[in-house]
């Protein structure tokens, strides 16, 4: 076995094979190194060895870290159910990608600046500033991602209020089709349910509460028994928490949802579940030690990451009947 825990080769993962990963610590053939596969993407990678895998998950920012990649199981019946909000949940990721595309133009100083289709699986599903250090790198790296960052709060808050007061821009947060009657049947069956997103607090807070009060859904703090975001946003003057740098594919909001928002040790996880459709959110669940269910409509393949998939679904009706055949 190639990759034990993971599967028996790249290619039945869907993983792209390497010889050695990008950070050169670790090559095929040496210190005990089976196999080295990487996603699409590029973002995480994975080492095999004869007992056990280890992945690699990269940083734009600098700072990437190792993880233990655990075995994952069907535990029946299922317990708990944790969700993404931006294309799973809520439609909102063309709206995001706008405002990164508003933020390099203002540091490019190109009002007609425009981000190119190759670039979609970088900006999204991952922290603010690795989508504008992606952007920096590539179009202006004589500019900084601090400046850039800058440029995202100003249009992130002039755009938010103008949502808020009516006249912002149409069709920005969109509730998921099926999404009301998933959650509803969910809610019914007794299943915990969470919603973890790598999105700040004051960006990923409003959708939700925009999608329930379109869905007629009530206060979604009362709804979900957890909700995660990335936290607060570091601005002068100002504390922020951790959550740039620790965001998907990292595990940590996941694994904080899980073992923190819901109370369940992390022997339970294999009765539990995540749903995600991005490549980022995939590889945050399963390096949380919990079955990933891939949902269409977003970069799962194009990131490369539906082998990772324990289920992959086109919409929500057919996830609820195979959450049901598991409770």
């Amino acid at each position: 076995m190639s990759f034990p825990n993971l599967g028996l080769s790249a290619e039945q993962v869907g993983l792209i094979s390497l010889k050695q990963s990008s950070d050169n610590r670790f090559r095929v053939g040496e210190s005990g190194v089976v196999a080295i596969a990487g996603t699409g993407d590029g973002k995480v990678e994975f080492i095999g060895f004869a007992d056990h895998t280890m992945s690699l998950v990269n940083s734009a920012m600098g700072y990437p870290a190792y993880y233990p990649v655990d075995s994952v199981a069907e535990e029946a019946p299922l317990k708990a159910i944790l969700m993404d909000l931006d294309g799973t949940t809520v439609h909102s990721e063309e709206f995001w990608i706008w405002i990164i595309q508003l933020s390099v133009a203002s540091l490019m100083g190109d009002s007609k600046f425009e981000l190119e289709d190759a670039d979609i699986p970088y900006v999204s599903g991952h922290s603010v500033s690795e989508h504008l250090q992606y952007c920096v790198t590539k179009y202006c790296p004589d500019k900084s991602v601090e400046v850039a960052r800058t440029y995202y709060f100003e249009h992130t808050h002039r755009e938010m209020q103008l949502i808020l007061d009516g006249k912002g821009k149409p069709g920005a947060f969109r509730p998921s089709p099926g999404i009301k009657d998933f959650l509803l049947e969910l809610k019914a069956m007794g299943l915990k349910l969470g919603l973890v997103t790598s999105g700040l607090y004051e960006k990923a807070y409003p959708e939700i509460l925009d999608a329930f009060k379109t869905l007629n859904m009530g206060d979604p703090a009362d709804f979900y028994d957890t909700i995660i975001t990335a936290g607060h946003a570091l601005r002068k003057g100002q504390a922020g928490t951790l959550g740039e740098l620790s965001p998907k594919p990292h595990p940590w909001l996941y694994a904080e949802a899980f073992r923190v928002g819901l109370g369940m040790g992390y022997d339970e996880r294999h009765s539990a579940i995540g749903i995600e459709d991005s490549g980022a959110g995939v590889a945050s669940i399963r390096l949380a030690g919990m079955q990933a269910w891939g949902i269409g409509g977003g970069n799962i393949d194009q990131s490369g990451t539906r082998g990772l998939c324990s289920q992959y679904s086109e919409d929500f009706e057919s996830l609820l009947g195979l959450i049901k055949q598991r409770c």
